[in-house]
């Protein structure tokens, strides 16, 4: 509840502060339309997953627990029901604390300001199956996970407008989708003590994000390159299978990255027109 809480207020405020920019007007004097740069990027980094994260998500997934409803008649004539869990777990390789993860930014350059939309993505990541069949005769799959998000950023060339060399740290806010597949139709006990049984599908978590970025730019207007790295904070709840939760509530998903990228800044109406006329 608390994360979710968080998300909304993030959203709120996120979307107060693009409603005010769009309506601004040019004549209040607060900036000059005709100075401000559109640019894209493209960018890969080594992302690192704090101990915490890595070895939650291993528990969720290759939780050895996990398995099929079965019922017994025990010695009163009463009929039980358990979870027998699924020794075919065991066989899964866990996944490492790191993964590449790729970005598209999409933004806009005022003078030194800078602000952009950080569209982060990543290749799935897959544990082959050991076999078709679990211990149970049940089918299995590969397990995989893979995330995916937007930050809104902030940023401010500290070198100046035009400089060849610049650094630039930036900060944000925005929201981050931890996605699963489990590795097999594994039943679950829900709140309410009724067992639900999980589908061959994905299920998510959606987490609040902060993220903080040092990047050192070497520019050759109006291409660039970059390096950088930082520090995104996550915080994600239970998953919920089928209405049952899975997982601990508000866990640290925080990653740590180290990158590059290339950034091409389309020029300005004043730079058009400027051009024009040579």
């Amino acid at each position: 509840m608390k994360n979710r809480t968080l998300s909304i207020l993030l959203f709120v405020a996120s979307l107060c502060a693009i409603t005010t920019s769009a309506f601004a007007e040019p004549e209040e004097g607060f900036y000059e339309k005709h100075d401000i740069r559109g640019f894209i990027s493209f960018g890969a980094d080594y992302r690192g997953m704090r101990s915490a994260y890595a070895d939650y998500l291993n528990k969720v997934l290759f939780n050895k627990n996990q398995g099929y409803m079965v019922q017994e008649v025990n010695a009163d004539g009463d009929t039980i029901t358990t979870i027998k869990p699924d020794g075919s777990i065991g066989s899964y390789e866990h996944f490492n604390d790191y993964y590449l993860g790729m970005h598209v930014e999409v933004g806009a350059q005022y003078h030194q300001f800078l602000t952009w939309f950080d569209i982060n993505f990543m290749p799935t990541q897959i544990s082959d199956k050991p076999s078709a069949k679990s211990s149970a005769s049940k089918d299995l799959y590969d397990v995989k996970w893979f995330a995916y998000g937007i930050d809104w950023m902030f940023g401010w060339k500290l070198f100046g407008e035009n400089t060849v060399i610049n650094l630039i740290p930036s900060f944000g806010i925005g929201f981050n989708l931890l996605n699963i597949h489990l590795a097999s139709n594994y039943d679950f006990e829900s709140s309410d003590g009724t067992y639900v049984n999980a589908r061959n599908r994905y299920y998510s978590v959606f987490s609040p994000t902060f993220n903080s970025e040092l990047e050192l730019r070497l520019a050759f207007d109006p291409f660039s390159i970059g390096v950088y790295g930082g520090y995104r904070v996550i915080r994600f709840n239970e998953f919920d299978v089928e209405g049952a939760k899975l997982g601990d509530p508000d866990n640290n998903g925080d990653t740590y990255f180290i990158g590059a990228k290339v950034t091409w800044t389309f020029l300005s109406e004043n730079q058009k027109k400027l051009r024009d006329k040579l």
